[in-house]
Parts: C-alpha cells; sequence; structure tokens
C-alpha cells in the first residue's frame, strides 16, 4: 500500500517517526511533514509567503521532505508535487496530546486528514492523549493493522477518521468503541501571569473535562478505550437547509 504520512509537529516529532518506522516494513511511505511545530493551525494553508521543500533523511535510514507550510500544505504538496501517483492513504499524526471534541476544529494533525479528505482519498488522524504514558510505540503497531481494514472497507467520500487512545499503555486499553464528537469540552480558561515588567499576559489553561455522554470521544478515552469517529467534511446543517427553505423571502 502506498501511504503519505505527515503530521503538525514537524518531522523530527517521535510520533511521527516511530509510525514511519513501523509501516516502512509492509508499506511504502512517503513521508511530508512540517519542518518545525505547526499546532492548533487548524485547516490553514500558506497564501502570502513561499512554500520550500527539503529532503531529509530520517532516522531509520530512509527519506523524507520537510516543508515550511502546514499540514495542509503538507497534504497538498504530497498529492500534487511529491507523489507519482495517488497514495492509497493519507495518516497524519501520531500526535502527542488528544485531538476530541470541540479541539478537532483547531487541530493542524485534524486538518491534515481533512484535506486529505476532501481530495477523494481515504485518511485518518491520529493521536495519543498526554498524560501519564503515551505510548507511540502500541498505537503505531494499532494503527498498522488498522489501515488493511480501512482500505478493504472504504470510507464514504469525503469522510475520514479521528482516532484517540488514552494516556496508557496500549496493553492495558480495554478496547475499541466507535464514537461520536463531544460538544461540551470547548477550552474557555486562561492562566494568567505576570512578566518581570509587571505586564499581564496569558497561557491557555488546559482543562480535562469528562464526557458523561457514553458516545462521545471524550467519554472513551476517560474510559481507557480508542475512540474512533468518523468526520465528514461537508458541514452543512442540512435540517436548518429545510426549515429556511420553507420560509417566505422578501422579493429583491
Amino acid at each position: 500500500m502506498k501511504i503519505l504520512l505527515t503530521n503538525d509537529d514537524g518531522y523530527r516529532a517521535p510520533g511521527i517517526q516511530i509510525l514511519y518506522e513501523t509501516l516502512r516494513s509492509y508499506h511504502e511511505i512517503i513521508l511530508a511533514a512540517p519542518d518545525r511545530e505547526k499546532s492548533a493551525v487548524g485547516h490553514g494553508i500558506t497564501l502570502n509567503e513561499p512554500i520550500r521543500i527539503d529532503k531529509i533523511n530520517l532516522n531509520g535510514g530512509g527519506e523524507g521532505y520537510a516543508v515550511t507550510g502546514t499540514p495542509a500544505d503538507c497534504v497538498k504538496l504530497g498529492l500534487f508535487k511529491l507523489c507519482t501517483t495517488p497514495p492509497d492513504l493519507v495518516i497524519s499524526g501520531i500526535n502527542p496530546g488528544s485531538n476530541t471534541g470541540v479541539n478537532i476544529n483547531y487541530s493542524g494533525t485534524v486538518g491534515a486528514a481533512r484535506e486529505a479528505a476532501l481530495n477523494g482519498l481515504s485518511s485518518m488522524a491520529v493521536s495519543v492523549k498526554r498524560g501519564k504514558t503515551v505510548d507511540f510505540q502500541g498505537m503505531s503497531r494499532f494503527i498498522g493493522d488498522l489501515v488493511d481494514k480501512v482500505c478493504d472497507y472504504g470510507l464514504p467520500a469525503g469522510t475520514f477518521l479521528n482516532i484517540n487512545a488514552p494516556d496508557i499503555s496500549l496493553d492495558d486499553v480495554r478496547g475499541v468503541k466507535i464514537t461520536r464528537q463531544a460538544s461540551n469540552n470547548l477550552s474557555k480558561q486562561f492562566e494568567k501571569r505576570i512578566d518581570p515588567k509587571d505586564r499581564s499576559y496569558y497561557w491557555y489553561d488546559s482543562i480535562n473535562q469528562v464526557d458523561g455522554e457514553p458516545d462521545t470521544d471524550v467519554n472513551a478515552l476517560s474510559q481507557n478505550y480508542i475512540s474512533i469517529t468518523p468526520i465528514q467534511c461537508d458541514i452543512t446543517d442540512y435540517k436548518a437547509m429545510r426549515e429556511l427553505s420553507g420560509l417566505t423571502w422578501k422579493q429583491i
């Protein structure tokens, strides 16, 4: 299988390096990742400056590409400039830190997988919750087993998988849950600090919220399950569309 591999933490990040080593024994891997960390850039693309690509040597002896742009840029360039034929699958990750619920809207990891799905390719975003244990090795093995299932199943057009693991050894995971995106983990907290010149500044204060509804991604992680959430690129509210179509509009 031909797989395009990217992330939002940069090509040097351990998650993508370990996943590359796991997959390259069985698949053709093209690694195209940011040249530095690009976390929380969402689905942004680079418009007002040039994007440069450098060929780099990876720890395992293979070669990849470092891209000065965003994760979505990496996918676009991978598909249209670096791959001579389209890949069978695009994987974004493994990200250290979960991308669940509302947070998928900000995630560069998810943005890269969404870009692939927009271009008609099967894709997945892969993350591990940051905490006691970040088991990249275990998650890499899990993804290695999953890629064949995903390609055999064939995701619907415009749909990709958002996959998250809890902060424990994968050997201790209770199982896999197919989940929906939680809606109540919106970050609203800031930590206020004072700099040496007595001026205020702020950091986002990350508070882990536990969703009580058993079918959400946030709740699955809190119960030590791997969460797999199918995400659609089409964000149209079709119910509201039907309701609005029934309204009477003033002639313009």
